[in-house]
């Protein structure tokens, strides 16, 4: 029971912290007082370093996805549909979730543990004490990067997964590539899908930006209190990233002709 109402307690924090980075951060670009040698910092660090990851993580789901669909494309002979079923489950779902969750456990935590590690050790109370705003030099940069780096990086995983279930299925099913291409494009999949996923990216990207930074700015306890942060900043993007895939999932549908 402890343990139940602790989760509460930190969810109920992470909401409340990503409101006020959120509007920290609109803030910050809004005015156009966002820190460029931080952002570009971050870009590097957050989503470059991400890159591997996410193409290795891609070519894998989309091999998944075809040897989850062989048994029935076999039996059925519906060969010509693997494109539009592997192209659907990638671009709407698996996609965008996966890559959120790579990012989350990668960027987000990485980000987490460097803003925690600031916090504790008082440095971010030093910039306060020379008259610089943490928000536009340590947040709005960090929240940003993350964002572009989920939204960028779920596009590149989008083309990659499907390479791959491409490849998987020329391997595994004799399916030509350009079969495969036209089932892709045949008018079962069009641009309101890659424009679904991206949707997520967006979301997912804001998730984790800004509740990995809000962690990161209320770890308290030294070394122990960052590990602690970077935990329940991971769980809760985690969390609110399949809460949020299920509500855009069906306010989708409902608003679907």
């Amino acid at each position: 029971m402890r343990e139940l109402l602790r989760f509460f307690g930190d969810f109920l924090q992470g909401l409340g912290g990503l409101g006020v980075v959120l509007a920290t951060t609109f803030d910050g670009t809004l005015r156009g007082k966002v820190d460029g040698r931080q952002l570009r910092d971050s870009l590097l660090r957050l989503g470059v370093g991400s890159i591997p990851v996410i193409v290795a993580t891609a070519l894998f789901v989309g091999g998944i996805m075809v040897v989850q669909s062989a048994p029935l494309i076999t039996r059925f002979g519906a060969h010509g549909l693997l494109g539009w079923g592997a192209g659907f489950g990638i671009l709407r779902e698996v996609g965008p979730v996966l890559t959120g969750l790579m990012i989350s456990g990668r960027a987000g935590s990485n980000n987490t543990a460097e803003l925690g590690t600031l916090t504790v050790t008082e440095q971010v109370d030093g910039l306060r004490a020379i008259a610089v705003d943490p928000g536009p030099y340590l947040v709005a940069p960090r929240v940003l990067a993350i964002v572009l780096t989920t939204v960028l990086g779920t596009l590149l995983s989008m083309a990659v997964a499907l390479l791959g279930a491409a490849l998987s299925g020329f391997g595994l099913l004799g399916v030509h590539p350009v079969t495969f291409w036209n089932g892709l494009v045949s008018g079962l999949i069009g641009p309101e899908d890659v424009l679904h996923g991206a949707l997520k990216a967006l979301i997912f990207g804001i998730i984790i930006g800004a509740t990995s930074t809000s962690f990161g700015l209320h770890a308290r306890g030294g070394a122990p209190g960052v590990g602690r942060a970077v935990n329940q900043s991971v769980v809760l993007s985690a969390l609110m990233i399949f809460v949020f895939d299920a509500l855009v999932s069906f306010a989708a549908e409902a608003l679907a002709p």
